[in-house]
């Protein structure tokens, strides 16, 4: 499909990117600091399971292990398809952090509080970076997509060493974070629109993009679906439906073919 923007110079698709990037950036610049509210600790299901504190949401986290572990498998022997071996690096990278994330997130949950969630936000942002960084390789230009991965890696990283050290201080500061949180959720879809593909099944990411908006619904409706029947909170389910998004990304990856030209 030969949409009308596609006619448009590729200086100009790119600079409507950079622009809405920094539109966002400088929106988030405009709201108050926002600290991270210590009644995000305090999860509806806090059942203990085998010894194991906060279970539903510390145990949910396995998927994001296995479908890490799964991905950089599959992409070490060769069964995801990539033009340029130089792409690998994006989604080994991305389900590492998949896969760390599992540990972090396991980490925070046994225990939350700020210290904690540090280390389940870190590989997040990883894996959030280096998927944005792979599309810029994918849709834009595969030397600019190698040029901003570390400066993408280190943003994400910043923005939540940034938030941690706000919250030592006394003025806690999500701004950053939200942004290396969000702001893939949008650009992805807006480079899949102005950029044509080099692979066929590009629009498989978005329902893993479906998949993590749902994740996010879901956390914010942890204590409403627990109180349904007390069997399974939001949280949980958040979990399993962010690690659904992972499952659909390897599932692309596996699937597609380069597009000829």
């Amino acid at each position: 499909m030969n949409l009308p923007l596609r006619n448009v110079s590729l200086r100009t698709r790119v600079l409507i990117v950079l622009g809405v990037a920094v539109f966002c950036a400088f929106g988030l610049a405009l709201v108050k600091p926002i600290p991270q509210p210590l009644s995000y600790h305090y999860f509806a299901d806090q059942r203990q399971l085998c010894g194991i504190p906060n279970a539903g949401n510390t145990v949910s986290n396995l998927p994001f292990l296995f479908v890490g572990v799964w991905g950089i498998i599959v992409i070490l022997r060769g069964r995801a398809r990539f033009i340029d071996a130089r792409e690998r690096w994006f989604y080994l990278i991305f389900f590492a952090g998949v896969a760390l994330t599992c540990i972090g997130s396991a980490y925070y949950h046994l225990a939350p509080n700020n210290d904690r969630l540090v280390w389940d936000r870190l590989p997040i942002t990883l894996s959030f970076m280096s998927l944005l960084a792979a599309m810029v390789a994918e849709r834009v230009n595969l030397k600019a997509g190698l040029a901003v991965l570390a400066p993408l890696l280190l943003l994400g990283i910043a923005s939540v060493w940034y938030w941690h050290l706000t919250e030592q201080w006394g003025r806690g500061d999500l701004r950053m974070y939200g942004f290396v949180q969000f702001f893939p959720a949008l650009g992805i879809p807006l480079m899949m629109w102005l950029f044509p593909a080099r692979y066929t099944r590009s629009f498989d990411l978005l329902p893993a993009v479906g998949f993590y908006v749902l994740a996010k619904v879901l956390e914010a409706a942890d204590k409403r679906i627990y109180a349904l029947g007390e069997a399974i909170s939001g949280h949980t389910l958040k979990h399993l439906a962010a690690a659904m998004a992972t499952v659909w990304i390897l599932r692309m990856l596996v699937r597609r073919k380069p597009v000829r030209a």
